[in-house]
């Protein structure tokens, strides 16, 4: 993921909290993920203003941990999730 794009939630793609399985889930029409506290770290970030280079610093802030790292783990977690069409991004 380019670190000028910026990623966002589509129409109908939601977080949610499952009460039941007391886990967070991405929801989107007929499908459904169980989030991590890692994806839901990163999920919670996106608001649809700030490009995935600023998403990274803030979680790097956040949690102390190397811009690098996070932004090579968090690509892959969105790219996979922009190909299963839970994601979309704007240039």
């Amino acid at each position: 993921m380019d670190r000028d794009e910026v990623p966002y939630l589509p129409r109908g793609v939601r977080i949610h909290r499952d009460r039941v399985r007391d886990a967070w889930v991405l929801l989107a029409p007929e499908r459904a993920i169980t989030l991590d506290p890692v994806g839901h770290a990163i999920l919670s970030e996106l608001d649809g203003t700030r490009s995935f280079g600023q998403i990274v610093t803030a979680l790097a802030e956040k949690y102390d941990a190397s811009a690098e790292q996070i932004a090579q783990d968090s690509a892959g977690f969105l790219r996979a999730l922009r190909d299963r069409r839970f994601l979309e991004v704007q240039p």
